[in-house]
């Protein structure tokens, strides 16, 4: 089961009281008070680990408490302090407040490690309370009270690029072509209920994480479909790859601008992202009508025809990058920073995408 957002309350640990006691030994008249201070109570802290992927297992235990402190004791001896409880996210969890929704923490690197509440401090034994006017004090302070809060986690994966396209588009066949992911994959909507991570590797020693979520309809920002609970998942993505299907029944025109439209509508980081576009199902459009398909896809958003020119679809490997047209313009962010058609059944341009997202994916780590 895949669960990326739940509702807690998390309560620190009381701590214990203080000790009310008296010195008692043979030989030893009038002992004085002795009475031991109470044990701190546990703290809530948060830890990332790389090893856990959901947050199902928060599902039937809303409210997480840490120990209470234990009550001091005789001979001065101070009680035992309560254990701290370590909640332990995956990485890209945010920990928010459920009454303000402040972001609290966002975990993102393994082993981090955040303090969220302390626990109450131990009350104090009688042995505090002794003076010359007072030999025999009778009280100890009780522990203070733990803290409790109401939180909200939230859960967005973090991926160096991530794939968006309308249900059935060939998003799930391609991570599966290109990385170590295992989706599900049938010939029917919506096949994907749940996001997906791959590792795609280049060469022995560079690699970059692709994150495959639920296809995108119209409206999905407002709720329709199942975009809306998964697009949080590719917020934190600096680099979008849409995928537009050659053969469906919606033309070209209709899906970039259906996908460009709901991404910006649920977020202003994202519709400033780079992007870079596949057409997929490149197999089943028979070869005299690419031209013609790809041609009026770049007409329509833009592409100037000294950059059309070098789309050469006899090569070997017909895809162009935007800025091997003119180096010095930079990038111009209204435009895909490369197209490249694509058959994961086939294989066609299956390496030459990797490598032209590998680059994408390399210019956005350099600028940060």
């Amino acid at each position: 089961m895949f669960t990326d957002s739940v509702e807690l309350t998390v309560s620190s640990g009381k701590g214990g009281q203080g000790c009310v006691a008296f010195r008692r030994e043979k030989f030893v008249l009038n002992g004085g008070p002795n009475g031991g201070d109470g044990g701190k109570g546990g703290d809530i802290w948060f830890r990332c680990d790389n090893n856990t992927h959901t947050l199902s297992h928060f599902q039937k235990k809303m409210h997480i408490k840490a120990e209470n402190g234990v009550q001091g004791e005789g001979r001065n001896m101070t009680g035992k302090s309560g254990a701290k409880q370590i909640i332990i996210v995956p990485p890209g969890t945010q920990i928010i407040d459920a009454q303000t929704d402040e972001i609290l923490f966002d975990m993102l690197k393994d082993g981090q490690e955040e303090l969220f509440i302390t626990g109450g401090k131990g009350g104090l034994g009688n042995t505090h309370f002794k003076s010359s006017t007072n030999q025999r004090p009778t009280y100890a302070q009780p522990g203070e009270k733990g803290i409790t809060r109401e939180i909200k986690l939230d859960l967005k994966l973090i991926a160096d690029v991530g794939l968006v396209g309308f249900p059935n588009v060939g998003k799930s066949t391609l991570i599966s072509t290109v990385s170590n992911a295992r989706p599900e994959i049938a010939n029917y909507e919506f096949t994907t209920l749940t996001p997906k991570l791959g590792q795609v590797n280049i060469g022995d020693f560079e690699s970059f994480i692709m994150a495959d979520i639920p296809g995108i309809i119209g409206g999905a920002h407002e709720g329709k479909g199942l975009g809306i609970q998964f697009l949080q998942h590719i917020e934190r993505t600096k680099t979008l790859l849409f995928m537009i299907d050659l053969a469906s029944y919606r033309d070209l025109k209709e899906q970039i601008e259906t996908l460009k439209s709901e991404v910006s509508a649920f977020s202003d980081t994202l519709a400033v992202s780079k992007y870079a576009i596949a057409l997929t199902r490149l197999d089943v459009v028979p070869s005299e009508e690419i031209s013609t398909l790809v041609n009026g896809f770049l007409d329509l958003l833009g592409v100037s025809a000294n950059i059309k020119s070098e789309f050469d679809f006899d090569k070997e490997m017909p895809y162009f990058i935007q800025e091997s047209a003119d180096e010095t313009l930079g990038y111009d962010r209204t435009l895909p920073y490369f197209i490249v058609p694509i058959s994961s059944a086939t294989y066609k341009n299956i390496e030459p995408l990797k490598y032209a997202l590998f680059n994408l994916v390399q210019s956005n780590r350099s600028a940060f």
